[in-house]
């Protein structure tokens, strides 16, 4: 998988060698903000794994949550 990610990545970088260096700019950013997005994420899936092996965990409505999550998103 490491292998194919590996080839992903470069067959990107390299498509976006062409662009111009504005474009390769703000594409940079974004890919930066993803990658933070996903480790931060991970950090709290980590941290609610770690309250469950302790049997910190609660109870979950999920309906209140996805009306929560949606209007959270804007989309209420």
């Amino acid at each position: 998988m490491v292998l194919t990610m590996v080839k992903t990545l470069e067959l990107a970088l390299s498509k976006a060698a062409a662009l111009s260096e504005e474009a390769q700019e703000h594409l940079g950013r974004e890919l930066l903000e993803r990658i933070d997005s996903l480790a931060a994420l991970r950090a709290e899936i980590e941290a609610g794994l770690r309250e469950l092996d302790a049997a910190q965990g609660e109870e979950l409505d999920i309906e209140e949550f996805i009306k929560k999550a949606r209007a959270e998103d804007g989309d209420a």
